[in-house]
């Protein structure tokens, strides 16, 4: 169980870590150099580290054609929080195809 609970904080940790990079990019003006530099994407790009660490752990048990998957949770999440967050697009396509995410991810994870 402490596998899938790695996954799962690597999930987590990932989603913010792609809130983060949407956050700094928005907040950035100016060069490349200081959209690197934005403190959102430091943090984002920090998550994504740490993220990999628990994903690294979670491999040691589960197998990557469950744990690889299982990541596109996270595209659900992202979509919807950025809608939330930034008014993003989220009409029928995109809720059809989030929809298919989870029920393939569902599938995927109930033998």
């Amino acid at each position: 169980m402490n596998y899938y609970l790695a996954l799962v904080t690597s999930i987590i940790i990932g989603i913010g870590g792609q809130i983060s990079l949407k956050a700094g990019a928005v907040s950035s003006s100016g060069n490349k150099i200081n959209l690197f530099l934005q403190p959102y994407v430091l943090v984002g790009l920090s998550s994504y580290f740490v993220a990999a660490l628990f994903y690294i752990y979670a491999l040691k048990k589960i197998p990557i054609s469950v744990a690889y998957p299982s990541v596109a949770i996270s595209y659900v999440a992202v979509s919807f929080l950025a809608h939330l967050l930034w008014q993003e697009p989220f009409g029928v396509k995109q809720i059809f195809a989030l929809l298919l995410i989870c029920l393939g991810i569902f599938t995927l994870n109930h033998q």
